[in-house]
């Protein structure tokens, strides 16, 4: 098994992030460059990367192929809803908040699909694409009440529905399910703009990192959560899948893109709402680290 490529995603990430990390350092990004990546990156470059990903061709038959993956990341992200209701009762608030959103939401959708791919073929990116939309969903849904306050549930209900990541999500669903096409210069347009969310979402986080003492980077909170993202998660979509007979190449998308690190718009949701930012990086850098020993040994033991 050839996991260069999956090296290679996660040297490309921590690259970019040790860039913005130079740049803070140096004083070439300040606090309002800061505030700026975090704005562009919620408002602009992940509402597109959130486009981009429903652009996928949906038929009958596809519907048909992709049916199982589609449920088994629907239930996997109830799940992991549920844990985080009942993993971190010993958290302050706002660690509790980043922790919750962080245990919903992986890095599937930036690591997972070439991981995918690299590992399980043609099929293993369909697949790995299908299972990223249930995810999507939640993120930008449950997710946000996470980090969204507001004074009434009326009042929360329309920031959340407003939020520019909601709307996206529903503007690509409809057209993923109706399969509207877009004018080439849109599509275009979106593609581009989506190109730079990682770009800058790790830029954000290694401007972030350069206000961490990096001997604080491990410690018991940032590795239980560790432990959660990137073992116990996975172990238990093993199991269920094992339990459950389910086919091999959807046990294995599953379990891999369960066992992804935390995502960066982890740190990237902290850092505009106000919710320790600080700590949200240290568990986006130090999963995505132990992420590089996990993943392989998954990979392994699914290929028993």
């Amino acid at each position: 098994m050839d996991f260069k490529g999956l090296f290679e995603m996660q040297g490309m990430l921590f690259s970019i992030m040790i860039l913005g990390l130079f740049l803070r350092k140096k004083k070439i990004v300040g606090a309002e460059g800061k505030k700026l990546l975090t704005d562009l990156v919620i408002d602009v470059t992940l509402p597109a990367s959130i486009l981009k990903s429903f652009q996928i061709e949906f038929n009958g038959e596809i519907l048909k192929s992709c049916m199982v993956i589609g449920a088994a990341a629907l239930i996997i992200q109830v799940g992991s809803y549920m844990l985080g209701m009942v993993l971190y009762p010993g958290f302050g608030d706002e660690r509790k908040r980043v922790l919750q959103y962080a245990t919903i939401c992986s890095n599937a959708g930036v690591l997972g699909n070439p991981i995918a791919e690299g590992i399980f073929g043609g099929l293993g990116l369909l697949y790995a694409s299908i299972y990223v939309i249930p995810q999507r969903i939640f993120m930008w849904s449950v997710g946000l009440t996470y980090f969204t306050e507001a004074p009434d549930k009326k009042t929360l209900i329309k920031k959340v529905a407003t939020h520019p990541c909601i709307v996206a999500v529903v503007i690509g669903f409809l057209l993923m399910i109706f399969q509207i096409p877009l004018p080439g210069f849109v599509n275009l347009t979106i593609k581009q703009v989506a190109g730079a969310n990682t770009f800058l979402a790790m830029m954000l986080v290694g401007t972030i990192l350069a206000e961490v003492p990096l001997s604080s980077l491990a410690d018991g909170a940032t590795l239980y959560y560790s432990f959660v993202r990137l073992v116990f998660v996975p172990f238990l979509v093993f199991c269920g899948c094992r339990i459950w007979g389910i086919d091999g190449l959807v046990t294995g998308v599953s379990v891999v893109l369960s066992g992804m690190p935390a995502a960066s718009v982890t740190a990237v949701m902290a850092s505009k709402y106000h919710k320790d930012e600080v700590f949200a990086v240290r568990c986006v850098v130090l999963s995505t680290l132990l992420s590089m020993l996990t993943v392989p040994c998954w990979c392994m033991i699914l290929n028993f």
